[in-house]
């Protein structure tokens, strides 16, 4: 939400000032290297010991730590004089609305079904993700991180995935009654299964199956790989279905093609949601298939696909395209209270 402060401070100590830049440079998709900056100074600052801090709050030689810059430095600095530093309440203030058409829809949410941490190819720790979603509004909010195969990705092996499975759940503990689900975004494989044991799958509570390699593959075999995957008892979202770049630094790439009603059949038949994946450079489905996916009658998740934190407030984007195609809150399975999703994924699991 536009205007929220993920610290819950108005204001806050100079790690949280500096964590809070970093999500709104995040949120309006400034250079990877200006975001690192203000997250490395968080870090060095939240390792140093409470003496440490005060020699260099005495000293005022933050600048003399390797990793703080000037700018990060003057940052700490307001902050620990009571203020909230000047460069924090700029962002604050310049922050623009995402997706206003969709605020709505957005309210309705609680939770987000697509995310991704430090332990593949996001930028922060599961903790610090989930906080913020916390932070954002979200009574619960899937950890979703990429499968063994798409190694750059650094894709969790099976007993990597079991290590995750045990920090969460340590972590449930201490910030329930926010839920953090345990999940995937697993592989489709060329010939459709999935990049990940059958049994591990069924233990976890949201299952994200998308096309990550062979994009290209002519229209028979795409169709077939995703009628599999999301025949499959334990996927429960298709994600980002045309693997297509719009616009970013990564280029652009076109969509991948194959048969949309035979494949959206497949999701409402088997019970499995196409998400409306709310990346800028995604945009996936595009409007002409969110249409017919609504036409079909699927259910749909609405995700931000999130790799850091100030991604997390992306899902406007999506509730946007939602709202402009059709979508009836009803049929988004992440504005359901968290009883009646896991009810759900399990219903068409058994």
């Amino acid at each position: 939400m536009a205007g929220h402060v993920p610290s819950g401070e108005q204001t806050p100590g100079p790690v949280e000032s500096l964590r809070e830049i970093g999500f709104w440079l995040e949120r309006s998709r400034a250079e990877t290297h200006r975001v690192k900056a203000y997250r490395r100074a968080a870090d060095i600052v939240a390792e140093l010991t409470g003496d440490e801090r005060a020699a260099h709050r005495r000293a005022r030689s933050w600048r003399e730590i390797a990793g703080i810059g000037p700018k990060t430095a003057a940052v700490i600095e307001q902050a620990y004089d009571g203020a909230v530093p000047r460069y924090l309440a700029e962002l604050r203030g310049t922050a623009q609305p995402i997706g206003v058409p969709g605020k709505p829809l957005r309210a309705r949410l609680r939770g987000d079904l697509h995310t991704h941490s430090n332990w593949s190819d996001g930028g922060s720790p599961i903790e610090e993700m989930m906080r913020v979603a916390a932070a954002l509004g979200h009574e619960y909010c899937a950890l979703t991180d990429h499968s063994p195969r798409l190694t750059v990705a650094n894709g969790l092996s099976a007993d990597r995935l079991r290590e995750q499975l045990d920090v969460v759940a340590e972590l449930n503990e201490r910030m329930a009654p926010f839920r953090i689900l345990t999940g995937i975004e697993v592989d489709i494989l060329g010939n459709g299964a999935l990049d990940q044991s059958a049994d591990l799958l069924a233990e976890l509570d949201v299952v994200v199956a998308s096309v990550h390699s062979h994009l290209r593959d002519d229209s028979a075999t795409m169709t077939e790989r995703m009628v599999y995957a999301v025949a499959d008892p334990n996927v429960d979202v298709l994600g980002h279905c045309t693997g297509r770049l719009v616009e970013g630094r990564r280029g652009t790439r076109p969509e991948s093609t194959f048969d949309a009603e035979v494949v959206f059949e497949a999701c409402r038949a088997y019970g499995t949601a196409v998400e409306i994946n709310s990346r800028p450079e995604r945009r996936d489905p595009p409007a002409r298939l969110l249409r017919l996916a609504v036409e079909m009658g699927c259910h749909f998740a609405i995700d931000t696909d999130a790799h850091a934190p100030g991604q997390l407030d992306w899902q406007g984007y999506g509730c946007e395209r939602a709202v402009a195609n059709g979508v009836a809150p009803e049929r988004v399975i992440n504005t359901w209270p968290l009883e009646n999703l896991l009810a759900w994924a399990r219903s068409h699991g058994a």
